[in-house]
Order: C-alpha cells, then sequence, then structure tokens
C-alpha cells in the first residue's frame, strides 16, 4: 500500500512505493504519437478490505481500491469497458473530461445513461479534444463513489513540454473518505429519516487514513523524494462531503494548473481543495538530506452547520539517504518528524484569498477565450431548504420536516428514464419539464434573515439553450438552514469564474468589477458560504448536461439541476447518435 509514482513523458513508467518496500511495476506503455486508442477494462467486483482494523466487503474496479489509474494523452480516444459483477447498479463518471458530442459516455446514471445493471456490461468511448492534465473518474449513482474512484491523467501530446520547469517525477494523491459503515445504508438511513447522515470515520490519501488514526500506522501514504528535485504533486479530492485545506510540513508548493487547466504559478503552504477538483502543485525537494521527515496533511474546510468528519489524514514525506552519505546508517523512523500548521477549519478568509489567486495561463499557446457577450443571463440561489414529512412518520429534520436541497428553490427529481435519450429521441414528454426557472421565483434577502416558509418544489425541470449560447450564471448562496459553501460541478464544459463576492449579488454594481482577461477556468468551483459566484461558458456541446453540488449528501437532497444544448447546424455540431451497447432502464 502506498504511492504510485510515474516520471514525466516520455518516460513515463510506474512506481509504488509500499509502506514497508520499494517495487517496481512494470513501465507503462506509451505511444510514441498522439491520437492513438487505449483500451481499458473495469471489472466492478468485491473485495475485503481492511482500514481502522476494520474489514468490510467494498466494491471496487478490478479488485483495487482506489481504483487504477488510466493515463493518456490529449488527442486520445479511449475506449473502457465497464463490466458490473455486483448487485449494485452501476455508472461511471469521467469528471472534467468535455465529452464533445459524446454525452452518452459521461456517466450519470438517469441523466446521460440507464446505470449497468449486473451481469451487464457497457464501453465508455470518448476522445480528450483539447484538454491536459490531472482530473479523475468516479460512480455516478447513490453513494458508489466512496471506492469507486481513481486518478485519470492526461498528458500533453507528445514533445510539447509543461509551461513550467519540468519535473523529475509525477505522483497522483488523491483524498477519498473511509466509512466503517456501508454508505448505501448511510445514504438510505439519511433519506429515511430525514435527517443529516453519520459522517465518515476517517479521511484518505491513496487510499490510506494514515498514522494518527486509529491502528493506521501502517496504513500509511509515504512520498519518498530525492533532495534537490522537482515533483509534481497531481491532487485530487474525492471524497463524498468534504472541502479539504491541504500542506506539507516545512516546504513550499507551487500551483500550476487547476482542474485541468494551466493557471499562472504562485507559491503557497498550504492549498483549498473541494470535492470534485484537482491542482496540480511543483515540490521542490531541499538542497541536501534534511534529517527530517516531514508530514503531509489534510483536514476538512467546514462552513455548514451539520456534523463533519473532524479529523486529519496524514502521510509522510521522507528523503532517500544519499548512498555515500555519513547518515546513511541513520533509521528514517528515529528521525525527528515536522507537522503542517493548517487554518482554523472554519478559515473562509484563508478560502477566499487562495481562490481569489488562480488565474488562467491566458498565454498565446493557452488562452482564456472568455465570453465576452452574453446571449443569456441565469440567477441561481443554491442552498439547503425542507420538505414536509411523510404521514405517520416522524422525521429528524429541522422541525419535524426532512432536509432538502435546491437550485431556485427547485429540488431535483431524479427521472426513472435517462434525459439524454429521451432528448435525442424527442420523447422528453413526461420525462423532465423544460421551464426551469432562470431566476428565482420569490426573491428574498438571500443572505440576510432566512423566509419563515423553507419549503422547496420538486420536479425534473432543465434548461434548453440553441447550440453556442454564450451564458452567464451568478450562483448565490443562501441562509436557509445555515449559509454554507456549495462546490458545484458541471458536465460538458469548463467556465470561466468571472466574479465572486460575499452577500447578495447586486446585478447594477458587481459585473463592473467581473476578469474577463486570465479568470480561473475550471468544470467545479466554490459558491462562497453566504456570498456568490458568477462564471461564465460557451454552450457548444450538444447533449444533457448535469450540474449539481459535488457535496454528495447535497445532491441526494436535490441540489441538481440539468442544462439541454441542442444540435447545431453543421454535422460537426450535432450529438452523435447512442452507441448500440448503450443500457436500458
Amino acid at each position: 500500500m502506498g504511492v504510485s509514482f510515474f516520471p514525466s513523458p516520455p518516460f513515463v513508467g510506474v512506481f509504488v512505493f509500499s509502506c514497508m518496500a520499494l517495487c517496481l511495476l512494470p513501465e507503462l506503455a506509451l505511444a510514441q504519437d498522439s491520437g492513438i486508442t487505449r483500451h481499458y477494462k473495469f471489472d466492478i467486483k468485491l473485495q475485503n478490505v481492511t482500514r481502522l482494523c476494520h474489514t468490510k466487503s467494498i466494491l471496487t474496479v478490478n479488485g483495487q481500491f482506489p481504483g487504477p489509474r488510466i493515463v493518456a494523452r490529449e488527442g486520445d480516444r479511449l475506449l473502457i469497458k465497464v463490466v458490473n459483477h455486483v448487485q449494485n447498479n452501476i455508472s461511471i463518471h469521467w469528471h472534467g473530461i468535455r465529452q464533445l458530442r459524446s454525452g452518452w459516455a459521461d456517466g450519470p446514471a438517469y441523466v446521460t445513461q440507464c446505470p449497468i445493471q449486473t451481469g451487464q456490461s457497457y464501453v465508455y468511448n470518448f476522445t480528450v479534444v483539447g484538454q491536459r492534465g490531472t482530473l479523475f473518474w468516479h460512480a455516478h449513482i447513490s453513494w458508489l463513489r466512496s471506492t469507486l474512484y481513481g486518478p485519470l491523467i492526461i498528458l500533453p501530446k507528445r514533445n510539447v513540454p509543461y509551461p513550467f520547469e519540468k519535473p523529475y517525477k509525477e505522483v497522483p494523491i488523491i483524498f477519498g473518505e473511509w466509512w466503517n459503515a456501508d454508505t448505501e445504508a448511510v445514504i438510505s438511513q439519511a433519506l429515511q429519516t430525514g435527517g443529516g447522515p453519520n459522517v465518515s470515520d476517517a479521511y484518505t490519501i491513496n487510499g490510506l487514513p494514515g498514522p494518527l488514526y486509529n491502528c493506521s500506522a501502517e496504513d500509511t501514504f509515504k512520498l519518498r523524494v530525492k533532495a534537490s528535485k522537482t515533483y509534481l504533486l497531481r491532487l485530487i479530492n474525492a471524497a463524498l462531503n468534504d472541502e479539504l485545506f491541504f500542506s506539507i510540513a516545512n516546504h513550499t508548493l507551487t500551483v500550476v494548473d487547476a482542474d485541468a487547466i494551466y493557471v499562472k504559478p504562485f507559491e503557497t503552504d498550504t492549498l483549498l481543495i473541494a470535492p470534485g477538483q484537482t491542482t496540480n502543485v511543483l515540490l521542490k525537494a531541499k538542497p541536501h538530506f534534511p534529517n527530517a521527515a516531514f508530514l503531509i496533511t489534510a483536514r476538512p474546510y467546514v462552513t455548514g452547520l451539520g456534523t463533519f468528519d473532524n479529523s486529519t489524514v496524514a502521510g509522510i514525506l521522507e528523503y532517500e539517504l544519499p548512498s555515500a552519505s555519513p547518515h546513511s546508517t541513520v533509521s528514517i523512523k528515529k528521525l525527528p518528524l515536522f507537522k503542517p500548521t493548517l487554518p482554523p477549519l472554519n478559515d473562509t478568509s484563508f478560502a477566499t484569498n487562495f481562490t481569489n489567486r488562480l488565474r488562467s495561463l491566458a498565454s498565446p499557446q493557452f488562452p482564456a477565450n472568455v465570453p465576452q457577450k452574453v446571449d443569456r443571463h441565469f440567477f441561481f440561489t443554491v442552498g439547503l431548504g425542507t420538505s414536509p414529512c411523510d404521514q405517520n412518520q416522524t422525521c429528524q429534520g429541522p422541525n419535524g420536516t426532512k432536509f432538502a436541497a435546491s437550485v431556485n428553490n427547485v429540488s431535483f427529481a431524479s427521472s426513472t428514464t435517462a434525459l439524454l435519450q429521451a432528448h435525442f429521441f424527442g420523447q422528453s414528454n413526461g420525462v423532465y419539464n423544460p421551464n426551469f426557472p432562470i431566476t428565482p421565483i420569490i426573491p428574498f434577502n438571500y443572505t440576510g434573515t432566512p423566509p419563515n416558509n423553507t419549503l422547496v418544489s420538486n420536479g425534473t425541470k432543465v434548461v434548453v439553450l440553441p447550440f453556442n449560447t454564450s451564458v452567464e450564471l451568478v450562483m448565490q448562496d443562501t441562509s436557509i438552514l445555515g449559509a454554507e459553501s456549495h462546490p458545484l460541478h458541471l458536465h460538458g464544459f469548463n467556465f470561466f469564474v468571472v466574479g465572486q463576492g460575499f452577500g447578495n449579488y447586486d446585478p447594477n454594481k458587481d459585473p463592473a468589477n467581473f476578469n474577463l482577461v486570465d479568470p480561473i477556468e475550471r468544470n467545479t468551483v466554490g459558491v462562497p458560504s453566504g456570498g456568490w459566484v458568477a462564471i461564465r461558458f460557451l454552450a457548444d456541446n450538444p447533449g444533457v448536461w448535469f450540474m449539481h453540488c459535488h457535496l454528495e449528501i447535497h445532491t441526494s437532497w436535490g441540489l441538481k439541476m440539468a442544462w439541454v444544448v441542442l444540435d447545431g447546424k453543421l454535422p460537426n455540431q450535432k450529438l452523435l447518435p447512442p452507441p448500440a451497447d448503450l443500457p436500458k432502464c
């Protein structure tokens, strides 16, 4: 158990550091030319895994936890056959992949596909167009992504360098959460009782909780580095319900990429990463053996009023001993171990300052193509609410209700038919309604005293956009049941974060401060607690595209909606027909 390394292209190999030993895996074969087809097979099966001295049977891909790494180059085609050997319905989402005209491969259950049923299979077929960087894949049905996730790494086209120092090695670091309980039982109980869900028992780095948890000293991620070398850490937050602060003791990190988009590099000791986000950082090792080891830690950034897993995951950064060094007989275990200082749990000031430093590279080679004109303006409130308790039932939500969540007070009701299929075949009647409200139906003081009526409406409603519509969307947090940060993820598109602020968005004053030159481009953005964020994107990808909070409990409560982008007039502006093996509901 431990960390997987791979050197920079073109010499790509895979190394795995165990907590106990170093072992070399076979060379990862990457072709000499870009634009090839890569085949992967995902067997979904049960595997016994032990963490925190607790053994349970979990869903895995190929028996691995976390799941296997997908590696491709920009321009490659991926054919990933997913075979379901378990009793649960399965779907897999390739988080951050644009899926240009290939929405059938996007993965959210009952949005772009019916799930893969027991004994069935489906080939996800898509091409990586104009993207390079760190993304990830995960299950996209119920809470199955708690164990079904893994890195998706897109290397630049061959002979195209990074716009930063070439690293000596590259290291995927994927954060997760571990439950001793069955997460399907956790969310089922929460939805039945209407209360908040039980929280996780640990956070993990590459599946390992680390020494700060009970019974986990051997299950520790170890990052072994050579003095003076530069490492590219590919950070991924695959946790279900928690944004995380991250730091390495006594080391400065240089942020170079966010959500597979190059950024203007900047240095930081600590970073914030929300569920669904990725961040690439350069770690410059110290010039000489430091006679010390260093903790790598992550713990939650918390803004809501609910319970949360208030614990810290830790790994260890160790320096390799030079073979001719007088320290060569020193035991690593006897070296002093330095600990980083992370921000307070509710440090919104740090969160704001960190996100404000993110800027697109906006170079001639990697431009920031921000829509300068806007065809359609949208204003969405995002936040919590309540639903009435069922008759003859006692509920554990606020004042005997059930917790709910919504966008513009519409709590999304999942369909039993895939929305994309209904759209493509012109059979949307009775499946979804095209009248999603573009602004709140009843305006109120969004971040002030909340209204007395906190009940949400329910419906399967979408926004329909003509092809190539330029969109500006302002997402406003509300104080209903407490202000809270919401990491919103948009499928099928990247978007530019042109503005953000606290309090209520002012359409007369705030647009004057929008950054239309080099705003960060990403696929998941945190709506600030008690504030708002403005994004712009071009609807140049026909299909049905999910947008939802990447805090899984909020998605379960209904904080989600969908955009339907119509076909353009030209052949290359139309959604491709569905594949023959598309799963049936």
